[in-house]
């Protein structure tokens, strides 16, 4: 684990008002956005892979623990990022993917998922067991989370002490957890945890991690998920209210813990920042970036479309779409409504269900025609202030340039730098 990820945390729990950004995203733009960032602001790197993202058996990216860390490795070492600044996690560790399955059999799978993810040199183990599989009966109890929680951090002990010699892991639980990627159905109003049901999830996980003699690992869980009152869906945002949460705050006194907030993306800085003083000193994005990162690629489109006859364009969105309509299986459930009201959200949706599809081979050669197009006819500066207008005003103050990957990029940094303002409140304002 990364003394610097641990500094942090150390300070919040001093009364510092910092925290770090988690960053839960596959994609090769993003990964090299977040490393920039961190390199440029000095600032902790924690990069999450998502046990549907990255699994023993690939993923949807196709891609085993090792292969997302030597992903990552490869992008911060271009970035000049330290290796001391990087943080490895893994998010969702347990039976989401295996739903289906018998429950002994999901946690025997769960377990080999853990073991991969700690072999592979991740330090931050998110344990939940929330979801209920074939064989249980529902909804489940704390002490039915807690006890298959516990039974993977043994695994996840004996992983680190069989590779490294020691366990370093820190290790994230909770039974109030939000879905992956943003909700399904159309919300309106979230009611945050009661202080009563966080303090009964702390202390059966508790007792079951003593249960098994894992007790060393308890002293290294260094958060609890807990509903915060944030979400979104496919067209609307919910946002932090901290009114609502004054009492779950204080669920942490006496306790070297801090709250970690999923589905964060979308919520403004003052909001953000609030969560931070609130004592969720970990803060998820994952759709968001990716959304930016959708804004800029169809923002070049639409540049691109002004300047190359239509022979020759990358038709990026339109591509998109006709993969996306091809295999529904990544939107198909998420986006409500008749034809046209799906078509726009596949475009446009907040739960940004696109993400999945970056990968395909379609999707990445109209990508790569955009870059080349762009880059052999550069964005004239009416028309990037037309489709990307803060990126437009970099490059007219001479701090951006024209390259379509740069623009792409930056926009993306444009949502992380809000996370850096609302984690290192102190250090940004040194630098304005």
């Amino acid at each position: 684990m990364s003394d610097r990820f641990g500094a942090v945390l150390d300070q919040h729990l001093a009364g510092q008002p910092v925290g770090v950004t988690s960053v839960c995203s596959a994609h090769p733009l993003v990964l090299r956005a977040a490393a920039e960032e961190a390199a440029v602001n000095g600032s902790v790197l924690l990069v999450e892979a998502t046990s549907n993202q990255v699994d023993q058996f690939g993923g949807y990216t196709g891609m085993r623990p090792s292969g997302f860390r030597d992903l990552v490795r490869s992008i911060t070492d271009r970035a000049g990022l330290p290796g001391e600044q990087v943080v490895l996690g893994g998010d969702h560790l347990g039976p989401n993917t295996w739903r289906a399955l018998p429950a002994e059999e999901a946690m025997r799978r769960s377990e080999d998922l853990v073991a991969a993810y700690v072999e592979a040199g991740y330090t931050k183990i998110h344990l939940d067991c929330t979801y209920p599989c074939a064989t249980d009966t529902t909804p489940l109890t704390d002490e039915v989370v807690a006890e298959r929680a516990a039974r993977l951090a043994v695994v996840a002990e004996a992983a680190a002490e069989r590779t490294f010699g020691r366990s370093d892991l820190r290790y994230v639980i909770g039974t109030e957890v939000p879905v992956p990627g943003g909700a399904h159905e159309v919300i309106d109003r979230l009611t945050p945890t009661s202080p009563d049901a966080a303090r009964a999830t702390l202390e059966a996980h508790e007792r079951a991690f003593a249960a098994v003699g894992a007790r060393e690992a308890w002293d290294r869980v260094a958060a609890l998920v807990v509903q915060p009152g944030v979400e979104f869906d496919a067209v609307q945002v919910v946002d932090y209210d901290r009114t609502r949460t004054a009492a779950l705050s204080q669920v942490l006194e006496g306790r070297d813990l801090v709250f970690e907030a999923h589905s964060t993306d979308y919520q403004t800085v003052e909001r953000l920042t609030a969560l931070v003083e609130d004592h969720w000193a970990v803060l998820k994005v994952g759709p968001g970036v990716t959304f930016a990162l959708r804004e800029a690629l169809f923002g070049l489109a639409a540049i691109e479309a002004e300047l190359f006859p239509e022979s020759q364009r990358s038709a990026l969105p339109e591509v998109v779409d006709a993969v996306m309509v091809d295999e529904p299986r990544w939107w198909k459930g998420y986006y409500e409504g008749d034809e046209d009201e799906q078509r726009i959200a596949r475009r446009y949706s907040y739960s940004d269900r696109l993400r999945y599809y970056w990968p395909n081979p379609r999707v990445n050669d109209a990508v790569a025609r955009l870059v080349r197009n762009l880059r052999s006819r550069p964005a004239p500066l009416p028309l990037l202030s037309a489709h990307l207008p803060t990126q437009y005003e970099r490059v007219r103050d001479g701090r951006l340039t024209t390259d379509p990957e740069a623009l792409a990029l930056d926009h993306v940094r444009d949502v992380l730098r809000a996370y850096d303002l609302a984690c290192n409140p102190l250090s940004q304002r040194n630098k304005s």
